[in-house]
């Protein structure tokens, strides 16, 4: 095969990772909370897959980790996964993941107006249109009145905007912090930080004790196995790769990606519904989206 042959099945392998894989991670997150606390199963899924990462990072080089870096990686895993991921995980329980992750798609329109805020970038055209769409596929989302009538409901949803301004607010402030040279050891050290301080979490909440054996299914096993080598481990390098090699144009295509392909693995696996709203809701949101993505794009 030659280099450029191989060179296209690889960013072929790698998106088709990033779209797939990250797609079917609110299924796989919402099979394992069914049997196991949600701040213990996604607080040893970081913490694991960050020890392999490290290890792995550590074949290419020597590690190159100081105080300070920890304390920055710490900072960013407290934000991106004991908040932003902890608290998704924890709403699994109340959602189908098709739903959760069409709310997470809410993203971007928090990124852009953080960014007008915090960085003094004025939304072009394209991104108030975008923002004027994502917020109107919310409220037909939101005003469905199977959710508006339901607590559980409003209380994840609640769950889900906190981890979506953690994550945004978190993507913001890691371009200007200090952390290890290599992409790998960084996101090694932070899921370690944020998969750490969620097993406190859930000491604390005493889901150990909670936790049985004896209930902790099958599916939930492998769910923990797939989330921390694909979900985890070979996403991210996917990612990674793809931003070395292609434009972030087209790497950014998974934010509006990634939650059709939650959508349609929870329905095909999960038997999850989606009302004629919901699927309206889902195409102005995502819609929405795209002119975001793209007027980023351009900047």
């Amino acid at each position: 095969m030659s280099n450029n042959r191989k060179q296209l099945f690889l960013v072929v392998l790698a998106f088709f990772t990033i779209y797939i894989v990250w797609g079917s991670t609110f299924l796989a997150n919402a099979w394992g909370v069914k049997s196991v606390p949600p701040f213990l199963f996604a607080g040893t899924r970081f913490f694991t897959a960050g020890i392999l990462l490290l290890g792995i990072a550590r074949l290419f080089g020597p590690l190159q980790i100081t105080r300070l870096h920890v304390k920055n990686a710490f900072y960013a895993g407290l934000f991106l996964f004991t908040i932003g991921n902890g608290l998704v995980a924890w709403s699994l329980q109340f959602l189908d993941s098709g739903i959760t992750a069409l709310f997470v798609a809410f993203e971007p329109l928090i990124v852009a107006m953080m960014l007008w805020y915090w960085k003094n970038q004025r939304p072009k055209p394209a991104t108030w249109l975008g923002i004027a769409l994502g917020i109107a596929g919310i409220v037909l989302l939101f005003g469905q009145p199977e959710f508006t009538s339901d607590k559980q409901f409003i209380y994840a949803l609640i769950a889900i905007m906190i981890a979506i301004f953690s994550w945004g607010y978190i993507s913001i402030w890691i371009p200007d912090a200090e952390l290890p040279p290599s992409i790998m050891q960084s996101a090694a050290l932070q899921m370690i930080m944020g998969g750490g301080s969620l097993l406190i979490v859930s000491s604390l909440k005493g889901e150990f004790i909670d936790l049985r054996i004896d209930n902790v299914s099958t599916t939930a096993f492998w769910s923990f196995a797939y989330l921390v080598v694909f979900g985890s481990i070979l996403a991210f390098s996917s990612f990674n790769f793809l931003l070395k090699t292609v434009s972030p144009t087209k790497v950014v295509t998974s934010a509006y990606v990634n939650p059709l392909v939650a959508v349609i693995i929870g329905w095909w696996l999960n038997n999850e519904v989606l009302s004629t709203q919901s699927i309206v809701a889902a195409g102005t949101l995502l819609t929405g989206v795209i002119f975001i993505t793209r007027a980023k794009s351009r900047l």
